[in-house]
């Protein structure tokens, strides 16, 4: 398949915008994984690294109003909606500064500022959430979009289906997002999903497709048009992005018995978003290594910065410790 063509100027900035959201996301992901390691980070973190291209893809479609639900891999969701790094590690480590005043943690960031509903550490437990959401802009006509996105491993979970009956039924400006690494926790897809995954979302009359989550510019292609067909009235959609996580389920996965090394070389080295992205722009004489180098110091400075104001900031006062506690 031919790689779509990059056009002038102002397309060619926001592609390169999106390389940096990319970069961002990793960046922030593997320093999340230096705090676990050395204890400065409470709980499990669930990295996104291998991923940025969907997160970013489909954000970079949307609105500023539009509405995200996120997952227990969620930080690049959150970036990629507009989240700033120094409050995600504030959250991270259970600072006051945090989106969710520490105590959130890792699966439970919210960014009502930016549309984010929140990651659920349940799995498909935010599709409802976000297909109410998208009532509500439908019933307030607002041309407002809602997103869910969910792992392979929500495809077993009935909530996702009777949310999407009641999609298709009221017609709802909702897209639900399939992220599919090819493993549900440490199992692959193919020994735990049935059948064809996009006919699932066919069966309720949902328009689905499906496309290369390493492929940032495809995946934000076909989001553009999704959304646009979702204010227009047209109903929900469904989205399969093919993409695949570099590290374990969690930060304590290290070993991955349930998969080859090789396997992890070949996606780390023949479909990395960032890569992918970068060699096209490199092949088409848009921008040469040292754009990309350039991108890397700011990125890097910009972690790094987060991650002092974060180690620096307070821990919420006891007294707040049954406040927004709802059950």
């Amino acid at each position: 398949m031919t790689p779509p063509a990059i056009e002038p100027r102002m397309e060619l900035e926001q592609h390169l915008h999106m390389y940096r959201q990319m970069a961002k996301i990793r960046a922030f992901e593997e320093q999340v994984n230096e705090l676990y390691k050395s204890a400065k980070m409470p709980g499990l973190a669930h990295l996104y690294v291998g991923e940025e291209g969907v997160a970013v893809g489909v954000c970079e479609a949307l609105r500023r109003d539009d509405f995200i639900t996120s997952t227990h891999r969620g930080h690049g969701h959150c970036l990629a909606k507009g989240a700033t790094v120094n409050r995600m590690f504030a959250e991270l480590l259970g600072k006051e500064a945090g989106y969710c005043r520490g105590k959130g943690g890792s699966m439970h960031i919210a960014d009502q500022d930016t549309g984010n509903l929140g990651a659920n550490a349940i799995v498909g437990g935010s599709t409802g959430i976000a297909t109410g959401a998208a009532l509500s802009a439908k019933m307030r006509g607002t041309e407002q979009v809602a997103v869910c996105f969910f792992g392979d491993g929500a495809l077993g979970q009935g909530l996702l289906y009777e949310a999407m009956n009641m999609a298709a039924l009221w017609k709802l400006p909702v897209i639900y997002v399939c992220e599919n690494n090819l493993y549900g926790e440490y199992t692959p897809c193919g020994d735990t999903i049935a059948g064809e995954i996009l006919a699932r979302a066919r069966a309720f009359g949902i328009q689905a497709e499906s496309v290369d989550g390493q492929d940032v510019v495809a995946v934000n292609a076909t989001m553009r048009r999704l959304v646009e067909r979702a204010r227009r009235g047209d109903g929900p959609a469904f989205l399969e992005c093919k993409t695949y996580r570099y590290y374990g389920h969690h930060v304590g996965d290290v070993n991955r018995e349930y998969r080859t090394r090789d396997e992890e070389k070949e996606w780390m080295s023949q479909h990395d978003p960032l890569l992918t992205l970068a060699g096209r722009l490199t092949a088409q004489q848009l921008a040469d290594a040292g754009v990309f180098e350039r991108i890397a110091t700011d990125v890097k400075a910009e972690i790094d910065n987060g991650v002092q104001y974060a180690l620096a900031a307070p821990y919420p006062d006891a007294s707040e410790v049954d406040e927004d506690v709802y059950a």
